[in-house]
């Protein structure tokens, strides 16, 4: 369970499974063993995806709270993981 610790709300993560594989995400909330996590865009703040914590690879990254506000905010928080990946 040490990555309940690792995990807390704004960091940004990397799916390691499911049909979002590769897809950088910001944690909304940590319910163990579960994260609640969006995109902006197909999962939008409103639709949030359920993801198990071992399921996720956690960035040094933590998005301030100002930046999960909107699907907007989130999504340009996250551009620059989604170009450094397809690089």
């Amino acid at each position: 369970m040490a990555l309940v610790e690792e995990i807390k709300r704004g960091q940004v993560v990397r799916s390691l499974a499911g049909h979002d594989k590769g897809d950088f995400q910001t944690v909304l909330e940590v319910l163990p063993p579960y994260a609640l996590v969006c995109d902006g865009k197909r999962r939008p703040l409103l639709r949030p995806k359920r993801k198990k914590l071992s399921h996720l690879a956690p960035t040094a990254t933590v998005l301030p709270e100002e930046s999960l506000k909107t699907n907007r905010q989130i999504r340009s928080a996250l551009r620059p993981f989604r170009e450094q990946a397809q690089r």
